[in-house]
């Protein structure tokens, strides 16, 4: 893949996860066609895009609600996506399960666990089920930096690194847990620190700068593929949004927005392809109207999608005895 083709895969699903996104929180949200609450990535894009254009089909992606990209990479169509947020019967889980809930395994993304740390040894334990059945995958777990400062994480990174398991551990440093900032749940300065404490190698990468990541996780893949054990990237990157789309986060300190606004990792992107020759304006003009009615024609694709037969009420549910 060239240069130019690389950076138009990065904006073309940076445009396509924020439009979406965006289409979903302060449109259909603010009009009552949204079941459950919507949870957004607005100014991450740069590291679910950058991480998820580096997996191959056989590995398999634990992303987390701030990860969109990594469902439209792996195939999942805006259309299904609009119609799992409007509890649909076409959405990813057929209308089940509120909305941010949603995974494939045709695409091989599993689902979310709402409590972001316990994610973490799921994964340790499908990256040993790779293992066990001779493939050469390698699983990547996404998770923000609140997650590091929970017993699980530690109980699912350890086991992971101790067995030498292949995951690639990402991290989303976006400063906030909820409305907790990062100086108030952790000691250490950076996520990255916690590595060595597992003999984990751990790099710490501008998590706006989608190359950058698309680098960084390269290197992780490689090492974790190799049969070396797990690697760490910490992306450091701001939510330019709330918690959800119910909190105002007026918790946050508004020179904060001004200052990192200035690295949205969407304009930088732009900007740095008409430098490096990469695409014209036009160009980058076409793709964000592409990008547009795409989305349109999801939402109407999934406004059209039926809301779930009641008769499968108890489909896939399952009793114990």
């Amino acid at each position: 893949m060239s240069a130019a083709e690389l950076a138009h895969n990065c904006l073309y699903y940076m445009s396509l996860m924020r439009e979406v996104e965006d289409r979903i929180e302060r449109k259909l949200y603010r009009q009552g066609k949204v079941v459950g609450g919507v949870y957004v990535g607005r100014g991450q894009e740069a590291i679910p895009v950058g991480t998820a254009l580096v997996a191959e089909p056989g590995d398999v992606l634990f992303p987390s609600h701030r990860d969109m990209a990594v469902f439209l990479i792996r195939g999942v169509t805006p259309s299904r996506i609009l119609a799992q947020y409007m509890g649909r019967a076409g959405g990813v889980t057929g209308g089940r399960d509120a909305n941010m809930h949603m995974g494939d395994l045709n695409h091989n993304i599993v689902s979310i666990i709402s409590a972001l740390a316990a994610t973490v040894p799921v994964a340790a334990g499908a990256a040993l089920a790779l293992r066990y059945q001779g493939k050469n995958g390698v699983v990547f777990s996404y998770f923000g930096e609140g997650s590091t400062s929970r017993g699980d994480w530690h109980e699912g990174v350890n086991f992971a690194t101790v067995q030498k398991l292949p995951v690639v551990f990402i991290c989303n440093n976006n400063q906030y847990a909820y409305s907790t900032p990062i100086s108030l749940q952790m000691a250490c300065a950076n996520v990255a620190d916690r590595g060595p404490a597992y003999n984990m190698p751990a790099e710490i990468v501008d998590g706006n700068d989608v190359l950058a990541v698309y680098q960084a996780t390269r290197r992780a893949v490689e090492h974790a593929r190799s049969g070396n054990g797990p690697y760490l990237l910490e992306c450091k990157t701001f939510r330019m949004t709330g918690h959800s789309a119910h909190d105002a986060a007026h918790y946050v300190p508004k020179d904060l927005f001004e200052e990192w606004g200035k690295l949205d990792p969407i304009t930088c992107f732009e900007a740095r392809m008409l430098a490096e020759g990469w695409g014209g304006q036009t160009e980058i003009d076409e793709l964000r109207a592409a990008v547009h009615r795409e989305v349109d024609e999801g939402v109407a694709w999934a406004e059209q999608s039926p809301f779930p037969d009641p008769a499968t009420l108890l489909d896939g549910v399952y009793e114990s005895y």
